[in-house]
C-alpha cells in the first residue's frame, strides 16, 4: 500500500469517528478494510495500466460512502488541513498503517457499513447492528 492509501484512511478514520475514542476509531478502520476485501460495489478501484485494482484510498474516496469527503460535510474542510502535528490524527496514521498492514483484529464481526445513532437510513431497515460502540452501529449484512 501506499502512503497515499495510510493517509487517506487516516483522514477516513479522523473525519468518521476521531470523537468515538480508540475502539470506534478502531471499528472505522476495520469498516475500511472490510469492505477494501469483499470487492464489491461499494469497493474503490483505480485503474493502472487498464487494470481495475482496489484500493484503499479509493474505497474511502468512493462518492457517498464515508460522509466526511462529502464537500458539504463540515468535516470535509478538516481534513484538507488536518497533519501530524495534531495528535489525534497522528494516532490515526498509526491506527492506518497497523490495519493496512494486517495487525488488527476484527471485532466488528466484519462489519462493512456503519451510522451513527442520530439517523436510520433507508439502507437499515430489516436490518439488525452486529456491532456497536459510541455513537455507532455497525452493519455486515448490506449487500
Amino acid at each position: 500500500m501506499s502512503n497515499r492509501d495510510v493517509e487517506i484512511m487516516a483522514k477516513t478514520i479522523y473525519g468518521e469517528a476521531r470523537g468515538e475514542g480508540a475502539e470506534g476509531m478502531e471499528a472505522v478502520a476495520l469498516v475500511i478494510i472490510n469492505r477494501f476485501n469483499a470487492r464489491k460495489w461499494f469497493t474503490g478501484y483505480r485503474t493502472e495500466y487498464g487494470v481495475k485494482i482496489p484500493g484503499i484510498a479509493e474505497t474511502c474516496l468512493k462518492p457517498r460512502q464515508f460522509s466526511c469527503w462529502n464537500e458539504k460535510d463540515p468535516n470535509y474542510r478538516l481534513l484538507q488541513k488536518v497533519d501530524e502535528s495534531d495528535p489525534l490524527f497522528a494516532e490515526c496514521l498509526h491506527l492506518a498503517a497497523r490495519a493496512i498492514g494486517g495487525l488488527l483484529v476484527d471485532f466488528t464481526n466484519n462489519a462493512t457499513f456503519y451510522h451513527t445513532k442520530a439517523v436510520r437510513p433507508k439502507w437499515t431497515a430489516h436490518k439488525s447492528p452486529c456491532y456497536e460502540v459510541g455513537n455507532h452501529l455497525f452493519y455486515n449484512d448490506i449487500d
